[in-house]
């Protein structure tokens, strides 16, 4: 199982990834967890992820254009021709407004290869982005939160633990 999470804020996973369960299921090889720096895929030297909302409102919204990138660099589904293969990956966008998340998703998705996890800030991200790109909106709460960061960890604790291995007893489940 392989956590890809997109953020402009990949230091505060290192604490969470190097500690505990995850640590060791990483070192078993049961989970792969990577964070991949949006700012990485702009092209402008200010390296600017974030935009005003079209139509106007406050506040600001990540682009398309990084978040596309990313997420196309990473997932098989710009990669791979075979539907099969693409069915093993998820693409998730953190969000208030989204499906809420449960032990049953947990479940269910800790038995795909790939989470493709992207953790929004600011106002959110451009509405395109949950319209072409994603497979689900995920909230973990009934509140708006800064970042998608700690929904990503709380989903991935969640997740990785249903994965085969990762606890010492399949009763602790």
């Amino acid at each position: 199982m392989k956590f890809d999470i997109i953020t402009i804020f990949p230091d505060i996973f290192k604490g969470f990834v190097s500690e505990s369960l995850l640590f060791k299921a990483q070192k078993k090889k049961l989970v792969t967890i990577k964070t991949h720096y949006l700012r990485d895929w702009t092209e402008d030297r200010h390296q600017a992820v974030d935009g005003k909302p079209y139509g106007g409102g406050p506040g600001l919204v990540f682009r398309i254009e990084p978040l596309f990138k990313a997420v196309q660099s990473l997932s098989l589904k710009f990669k791979v021709k075979s539907s099969k293969l693409r069915k093993k990956e998820k693409i998730i966008l953190f969000s208030p407004r989204g499906k809420k998340f449960t032990n049953e998703l947990a479940k269910k998705w800790s038995k795909f290869d790939r989470l493709i996890l992207i953790c929004g800030r600011y106002e959110g991200v451009d509405e395109r982005v949950a319209q072409n790109l994603v497979d689900e909106e995920i909230s973990i709460v009934p509140y708006v939160l800064t970042g998608g960061e700690l929904p990503a960890m709380v989903m991935i604790d969640s997740i990785a633990r249903q994965v085969p291995g990762v606890l010492g007893k399949a009763e602790s489940l």
